[in-house]
């Protein structure tokens, strides 16, 4: 039997009966009536947050520690625009986002009343699908219909507007199980047929290599444990984009390391010389191919993805495989088993040995000071001195911190680090890591930032102040625009247009002023300590780490060049490899 409700019950009640605990929003006066049923209730946590943007990054943060779709609620018109960015960015990174946004009354739609915005036209490109409610009677369902796209294939944020007098309305309330979903049914199963030809490719390979993406980790715990169980079994050597780390472990003997613009050298040289490249939830973005007509070039290759847009869409394919991940990877261990469990092993081995080589470079060393902190040793000591907590969630703001970070700290399992991928969103890891908090309140949750990223949403430190979240908040100050200062500096002549600011504030003043504690160092010799006593306090922590201010994230592959063209830093200048990029040995 349906009750009747008002459309704004309805909205907390579609949002109880779909498992949420917590939303993520900032009130205004086209939801009012919808903060109002919020009030009246205790099943669903309301995070008061400061920004609308920064709603829909905690959000992000919590559905990627979490697996669980991460919900938000803003106004109208700058509330609902305030939210393209984090929309946006989770859009290109597959994080399965509601947004529910009010909206000016259906009669005065159209008429540029106060605060009203095309909510549903501006993010429309920004979302995998969006819903301006007018009818009172189909709110429920559109709800629930919105968490099942949200979730259900490749995964991403979606949007229900709902007019203010829509949540006033009465109407019969329409529970998940009579809601109209079976339009939408993406295909989780791989053809048979093409994971058998996959496999009979993987049995006759010389160089294989597995490039991993976010995709394993959104396909759930299955999909990583099976991709690990493959790679055991096969003996094959696995990389991963920025998005997918922690889907195999660091620690784990097949490992090579990120791949990419700023990933390891023997992963780059592995998959520029690999004659089997076997693509698991990745999409060929642009910061793992470089130059498109030398990526990988003596390859078959392998694409594996829930989204069949992505297959060809990039870098054509020999064996195009749609599919949800654990399937997939389920399947190809069954058909491997049952061919014989056939590998190379003779040309494998040989492969490794190549590998090994390229290792020996030490791709990574740097020459720490006694002076001056080096960014790449503040993240080695931060490793050092969390590593094998099982409970370390680690965010980060975007540029050279967050390269460094993915270099130089290692993740042993999915859902433990939190960065902007594809839309390079500086401003995300302070609310990305409150999102994480909220969903592990006991956890160690280390937002890596540089200080220009993190200004650009500080105002969320009120936020976890609020809430007693004892998030830490980890600036590597080079007092520059890092990323942007090395591209000045490597391709166009040195000419710093722009990339410092000459009003810094006081960090640690900035750090006390919010409520929380602030720690400053710029001392190699008292890093160690400081760490020690950030990780000790048990409320939210600002620590500005003075790091050396022209350092240079290496590797580095440089734009329009291909894998087998990195720039090294030191191991180059220590003569590690010749102009060809072969190991001196």
């Amino acid at each position: 039997m349906t009750r009747a409700m008002t459309g704004a019950k309805m909205v907390v009640q579609a949002l109880r009966d779909q498992g949420v605990d917590t939303v993520f929003g900032y009130p205004g006066g086209a939801v009012l009536p919808i903060y109002d049923e919020i009030f009246q209730q205790n099943d669903i946590r309301h995070i008061l947050v400061r920004h609308e943007q920064g709603a829909v990054h905690a959000a992000e943060g919590y559905a990627r520690a979490t697996g669980k779709p991460g919900v938000v609620l803003v106004t109208s018109g700058p509330g609902a625009t305030n939210s393209v960015t984090g929309l946006t960015d989770a859009l290109m990174d597959s994080i399965p986002i509601v947004v529910l946004t009010g909206q000016v009354p259906t009669f005065l739609i159209g008429s540029d009343a106060f605060q009203e915005a095309d909510t549903v036209g501006i993010t429309r490109a920004c979302t995998k699908h969006n819903w301006l409610v007018k009818d009172p009677a189909r709110l429920s369902g559109t709800i629930h219909e919105a968490f099942h796209v949200a979730t259900s294939g490749r995964p991403g944020p979606v949007l229900v507007d709902i007019p203010k007098d829509v949540q006033f309305a009465t109407e019969s309330y329409t529970p998940p199980s009579r809601a109209k979903l079976s339009h939408y049914q993406p295909q989780v199963k791989g053809d048979i047929e093409g994971i058998t030809d996959l496999v009979a490719a993987m049995e006759r390979a010389e160089r294989p290599v597995f490039y991993t993406g976010g995709g394993v980790i959104n396909s759930g715990p299955a999909a990583s444990q099976l991709l690990r169980e493959l790679v055991d079994a096969t003996g094959f050597p696995v990389t991963s984009t920025l998005m997918g780390l922690g889907a195999y472990p660091a620690s784990g003997e097949n490992w090579l390391g990120m791949l990419g613009m700023h990933g390891l050298y023997e992963a780059n040289l592995a998959m520029h010389g690999c004659d089997l490249m076997i693509n698991l939830g990745a999409r060929f973005d642009d910061r793992i191919t470089g130059r498109i007509d030398a990526f990988s070039p003596h390859s078959k290759k392998a694409h594996v993805d829930i989204d069949p847009s992505s297959i060809n869409k990039v870098v054509k394919t020999d064996f195009p495989i749609v599919g949800d991940i654990a399937h997939v990877l389920e399947d190809i261990l069954k058909v491997w088993k049952a061919r014989g469990r056939k590998v190379n092993r003779e040309a494998v081995a040989t492969w490794w040995s190549r590998i090994e080589e390229w290792r020996k470079v030490d791709c990574l060393r740097f020459k720490p000071s006694e002076k001056t902190i080096k960014p790449q040793h503040a993240l080695a000591r931060l490793e050092a001195l969390t590593k094998g907590r099982p409970d370390r969630y680690i965010c980060t703001e975007v540029g050279q911190h967050q390269m460094w970070a993915a270099q130089y700290m290692g993740f042993e399992a999915p859902n433990l680090w939190m960065t902007s991928g594809g839309l390079g969103t500086m401003g995300y890891g302070l609310p990305a890591s409150i999102g994480v908090q909220i969903a592990h309140p006991d956890a160690l949750v280390i937002n890596v930032a540089g200080e220009a990223s993190w200004l650009m949403n500080m105002q969320e430190m009120g936020t976890a102040v609020q809430y007693r979240l004892p998030v830490k908040q980890f600036i590597l100050n080079n007092e520059r625009l890092g990323m942007v200062r090395q591209w000045q500096e490597l391709l166009h002549g040195e000419r710093y247009s722009h990339s410092w600011s000459e009003a810094l504030p006081d960090f640690v003043k900035l750090a006390e002023a919010f409520g929380c504690k602030g720690i400053k160092c710029d001392d190699p010799a008292d890093l160690d300590d400081a760490i020690a006593e950030m990780l000790a306090y048990d409320g939210p922590v600002v620590f500005d780490c003075l790091v050396e201010k022209h350092e240079n994230c290496f590797p580095m592959i440089p734009s329009g060049k291909a894998h087998n063209e990195m720039l090294l830093g030191e191991a180059e200048t220590q003569g590690a490899i010749d102009e060809k990029g072969s190991v001196l040995v």
